[in-house]
């Protein structure tokens, strides 16, 4: 017998006269290049929430076909997502929590799947080469679970008094449909679900059509342009729906709970003069729609910046729809690389409803800041404290990543970094921001260097270093 390290040693002298296949035949290894797939990874090593998301593909589209029954509390869904492989795959996972699965289709033939947690492991009947396109298809049915976050909020599906509402930030679309759930991979969507005739189907993006038969109503919405999956809703219920356009033709679509009719309407008006103000200040509207979902306030405990058509609890006040519309830009568009910066999302928001009131008659920028740092901001002491626990780029767990530091103290970095500037450039900054991420994703880091590139020659260090990354209370100065 031939010892393996013989073989090699005879490959390697007549390396020159074999073909690169043949070699790699007589030692029994496999070639370099992707010749054989690996399993893709069962999370993104997202830092507060790792097995979110899943690594070896991209998906491109989701086509998701629903039927609800409210009564029984069932989902019957098919999911097709296009993907493209990133890596050469012989197996790769999708993220699905608690719905039974029936079958698993790549590219039209079944594949062998299995189930641990919210992983849903799929091995293809032949591995997928990388770059390749590919489609899965998968059948599932169940009732939807209600997802309680680390921070004790619910998402996922919510049982409403008239229907349903499914929301999903951090994790919860998993509770509705599978797919690869962290900010970091975006996709267009495709909606059709089917509910009770007398209920409405709300969701993001664009109404395509509504038919009804034999009792039931399909609904099929389109969301054009990428989306991260936490920012995808579906309302059921009992909705009194407005259409209307804004500037330049683009379609207003509100959804509102007849309980919540009478007090929401002066303030969903003012939608398209939010939008103007908002284009003059931040650049062009991202998205093809907008509007609003209004469900009662007993219904769901926190308003949510879902893409194109952000959710209320009940009827919102001027500074909450100024807060979630600020999103469409700031977090919808330029989406969070990871859930550690969420102070992209939540910083900016509330930093924009400081200047919404600058620019309408109430205090300035400045006035608020210094309110804030004082804490003649807040009702009591320790909310004034609060603000103070951590830093807004460094939250100390999954728990806090929309603690008030995320907010107010985000929303405070932005202004030291006006401070530094000046109005004009710090305007240019906004606008160059959601400009050069605009339907993307990024990160802190990718922020700072934004920064300290279109303001050459001035120091933040102070900045990154006290308030952004800072433990405590940085001094004013």
């Amino acid at each position: 017998m031939v010892s393996r390290a013989h073989r090699i040693a005879i490959v390697a002298r007549t390396v020159r006269l074999v073909p690169a296949l043949l070699v790699c035949a007589l030692v029994g290894t496999a070639c370099g290049g992707g010749v054989h797939g690996t399993p893709g990874g069962s999370g993104v090593r997202d830092p507060y929430f790792p097995k979110a998301g899943n690594g070896g593909y991209d998906v491109t589209h989701y086509g998701l076909r629903l039927d609800y029954d409210p009564d029984a509390h069932h989902l019957t869904g098919t999911a097709t997502l296009t993907a493209r492989a990133t890596e050469a795959l012989s197996a790769f996972n999708l993220d699905l929590l608690g719905l039974a699965v029936g079958k698993v289709t790549v590219g039209g033939e079944t594949a062998r799947w299995n189930r641990a947690g919210q992983e849903l492991t799929v091995r293809p009947g032949e591995d997928l080469d990388r770059h390749e396109t590919f489609r899965v298809t998968v059948h599932y049915s169940g009732a939807p679970e209600t997802v309680t976050d680390p921070d004790g909020s619910q998402e996922g599906w919510l049982r409403t008094t008239d229907g349903a509402l499914a929301l999903g930030e951090p994790t919860g679309s998993t509770a509705w449909f599978p797919g690869n759930h962290h900010p970091s991979d975006k996709a267009s969507y495709d909606l059709t679900v089917t509910v009770p005739r007398g209920l409405r189907a709300v969701s993001n993006g664009e109404l395509l059509s509504e038919r009804t038969a034999r009792g039931r109503t399909t609904f099929v919405w389109r969301t054009a342009e990428p989306m991260a999956s936490y920012l995808a809703t579906l309302a059921i219920g009992d909705f009194g729906i407005s259409r209307s356009t804004a500037r330049d033709g683009l379609p207003v679509y509100t959804a509102v709970d007849p309980a919540e009719k009478e007090g929401s309407r002066a303030v969903l008006a003012r939608i398209p003069e939010v939008l103007r103000w908002a284009e003059r200040r931040f650049g062009p509207y991202p998205f093809s729609s907008t509007g609003a979902i209004v469900d009662r306030a007993a219904d769901v405990g926190y308003a949510l910046e879902t893409q194109s058509r952000p959710v209320f609890p009940g009827a919102p006040d001027m500074t909450l729809l100024v807060h979630e519309l600020a999103h469409q830009w700031y977090g919808d568009s330029v989406s969070p690389e990871s859930w550690r910066d969420m102070w992209l999302n939540e910083g900016f928001a509330t930093y924009v409803e400081w200047l919404w009131q600058e620019d309408h008659g109430g205090p300035s920028a400045q006035a608020t800041f210094d309110a804030v740092y004082s804490g003649d901001h807040f009702d009591t002491e320790e909310a004034g404290e609060a603000i103070w626990e951590f830093p807004p780029a460094e939250p100390p767990s999954a728990a806090r990543i929309s603690d008030p530091p995320v907010y107010w103290r985000g929303a405070m970095v932005l202004h030291k970094i006006r401070q530094v500037v000046g109005d004009e450039a710090f305007g240019d900054i906004l606008r160059g921001w959601a400009a050069a991420h605009r339907h993307g994703n990024a990160d802190t880091a990718d922020f700072t260097a934004y920064v300290e590139e279109q303001a050459p020659g001035k120091d933040f260090d102070g900045i990154w270093e006290d308030w952004l990354y800072g433990e405590g209370k940085p001094e004013r100065a």
